[in-house]
């Protein structure tokens, strides 16, 4: 009796958790509602979680435009000033120095419109570039569509840009440039340059994303971009030119950054008139904002698991 008592307990041995086959892993995830971490959703489904973040993405977008300046003593100042800087630059070189305000009615307003313009897509694009590679803490760090980073510093640009559009209304003024019912052309233009902005941004930020020196080849393609899209000189007056081939004239008029620009000058100074503008321009802007617009943002998502990995 006695040694029965004294007799330790049989542990009963716990049971083996069942491994399903290799095979069947894919069911039996599914089954039990399981999914891989950090998969791309759907396009459907990623478009409307973009949609759900809208607020966080205007948000984000201003937070960063308030704090671009905030070390500056001129503060906020300084986004109008850049700009205007620039465009007094390019007016002593190609103005006064090379000539290229020589037939050009309302240079001033036409050079500035250029420079503002164009600043849009150059700074759109080169924060696009490091939007993820420049962001990889806030990647790693929370689950949230990516493309809510390019398009944030898209929006980011835009208001810049309406800001520094209150200074060019007043040298528009200055230069007796009047007030006309085709400045509402400029909503439209604006719309359309956004999309193709943004779509052009994505495509970057997965580039850069991947490789981070192309942040640093940038600024001379865009430089060399700014030289052919008639931001100081008229595409229209150069390709009126009998030396210049067929083909290059058609693509100096249908660069996208140049189209863009052109719609704005057109939209504001009533000088600028509709026989300087190229063929079919509106269904162009459309065509550029559409294509990239969308293939950026495809091609962006396509990606989306493989951003803050490695």
């Amino acid at each position: 009796m006695s040694q029965a008592l004294d007799t330790p307990p049989q542990s009963t041995p716990l049971a083996a958790p069942v491994v399903p086959p290799e095979g069947d892993l894919s069911a039996y995830a599914v089954r039990h509602g399981l999914s891989v971490s950090g998969a791309r959703p759907s396009l459907p489904t990623y478009v409307r979680q973009l949609w759900a973040r809208r607020h966080f993405i205007t948000a984000f977008a201003t937070a960063k435009l308030t704090a671009q300046y905030s070390q500056a003593k001129l503060g906020q100042v300084w986004q109008v000033m850049t700009p205007l800087l620039n465009a007094a630059v390019y007016y002593f070189i190609f103005g006064v120095l090379l000539g290229t305000k020589h037939g050009v009615p309302d240079y001033i307003p036409f050079l500035v419109t250029g420079v503002f313009i164009w600043t849009f897509t150059q700074s759109s694009i080169m924060a696009g570039t490091r939007a993820i590679a420049g962001n990889l803490g806030l990647v790693r760090a929370l689950h949230f569509p990516r493309a809510a980073l390019p398009i944030s510093f898209c929006i980011q640009q835009l208001q810049q840009l309406l800001f520094s559009m209150a200074a060019l209304i007043v040298i528009l003024l200055c230069f007796g440039i009047p007030v006309t019912a085709s400045w509402l052309l400029v909503i439209p233009a604006l719309a359309l340059q956004f999309v193709f902005n943004a779509g052009v941004s994505m495509i970057m930020a997965r580039m850069g994303a991947s490789t981070p020196d192309i942040a640093q080849l940038m600024p001379f393609i865009l430089r060399t971009w700014m030289y052919v899209s008639g931001v100081m000189w008229s595409i229209d007056k150069l390709a009126k030119k009998d030396n210049l081939p067929h083909v290059v004239s058609v693509l100096l008029e249908t660069n996208p950054a140049a189209i863009y620009i052109d719609l704005m000058r057109f939209a504001l100074i009533d000088s600028f008139h509709s026989s300087q503008l190229p063929p079919h321009v509106w269904p162009i802007a459309a065509g550029w904002a559409l294509v990239v617009g969308v293939g950026g943002f495809i091609y962006f998502w396509k990606a989306e698991e493989t951003y803050g990995r490695g």
